[in-house]
């Protein structure tokens, strides 16, 4: 196991579907799969003692899905939560959300707020779910609720103060599977300068391995950009040493 330096990893959870017709099963099979795979790599996170994991659970887009699925995914995450807030409060994870609550159905906000508030006081890692979320109405709203205070100017520290959560801080690396080179409307604002990996693996077969393997990857690039640097220190103190 690689030494961890990640304060925010986040993931964009796809290929349930594909997964699934590779299996001749419906998606809702898929969806199931892709759960399981999600409780397995936030237990990962919390051995890795990962700060923060924000997981791409359902965008702005997936309500033109057929609602057959939306019911499925529904109640796939009403009673995920269900299941797991007990295993929350003994591993110390602190849930929350970053999105649209409102647009969820009762059922399922009422187990998304009754979840938030079990866990408030957690000190272990900040689990963030991504619900009804889309960046682009995330950046819009925010302007929006400027506007309607009157603020005359705007940097990017007050934008930032106006997103859905503040205080989530801005990913290091988002890992994507299922191979589209894509963001998919995840984290537009947060993710200017997050490390991107893809992995060609549909999310169901995602693993502990696979998680790894995008970890090192990052510690490598970190440590090809600390390594620039000081070359790049290095080579300008020699020109001023030899233009003297």
């Amino acid at each position: 196991m690689i030494k961890n330096s990640i304060n925010h990893l986040a993931i964009i959870m796809d290929g349930n579907g594909r997964w699934a017709k590779q299996k001749n099963q419906p998606r809702a099979f898929g969806h199931k799969a892709g759960a399981q795979t999600a409780k397995n790599i936030i237990n990962d996170c919390v051995k890795k003692e990962i700060p923060h994991l924000t997981l791409y659970t359902f965008s702005k887009e997936n309500w033109a899905r057929p609602k057959e699925e939306i019911d499925t995914l529904m109640f796939l995450l009403s009673t995920m939560l269900q299941k797991e807030t007990e295993n929350m409060l003994r591993n110390n994870i602190r849930f929350n959300i970053v999105g649209k609550i409102e647009d969820l159905p009762e059922q399922t906000r009422d187990w998304v707020l009754s979840t938030i508030k079990k866990t408030k006081n957690n000190k272990g890692l900040i689990l963030t779910l991504a619900l009804s979320y889309g960046g682009r109405q995330e950046i819009i709203d925010a302007f929006n609720s400027l506007i309607k205070k009157d603020v005359k100017i705007i940097n990017e520290e007050i934008l930032k103060n106006h997103l859905y959560c503040p205080d989530l801080p801005d990913p290091d690396i988002i890992i994507r599977t299922g191979g589209e080179n894509r963001l998919s409307n995840f984290l537009l604002w947060q993710s200017a300068y997050a490390e991107i990996y893809i992995c060609q693996k549909n999310w169901p077969d995602f693993d502990e391995m696979d998680l790894e393997k995008a970890l090192e990857e990052y510690e490598t690039c970190i440590l090809l950009y600390l390594d620039l640097n000081s070359f790049k220190k290095d080579l300008a103190q020699f020109l001023i040493v030899f233009s003297s």
